[in-house]
């Protein structure tokens, strides 16, 4: 089980900022991404806007192979603008 923090538009969509989300040990940023949208499907208008973070370090959505441990903080982050 890993904690899944949502921020900004992620969290209006999924409609919570927090949840534990049972996923498996080994997966790819993508096939989490994927379990993620199971659980919150309006999640996937920002496909391909949103980066994670896995234990504070960002991860690109694709075949980077995570080896999650439990309790394991994963992060959705919307693109930010900035000036």
């Amino acid at each position: 089980q890993v904690s899944v923090l949502y921020f900004a538009r992620s969290a209006e969509l999924a409609g919570l900022r927090c949840e534990t989300l049972s996923v498996p040990r080994q997966v790819t940023s993508l096939q989490l991404w994927e379990e993620i949208v199971k659980v919150h499907p309006r999640l996937v208008v920002i496909w391909d806007q949103v980066v994670f973070t896995v234990r504070q370090e960002y991860v690109l959505l694709g075949d980077q192979l995570l080896v999650l441990q439990p309790g394991d903080k994963v992060a959705i982050v919307p693109p930010i603008s900035g000036g």
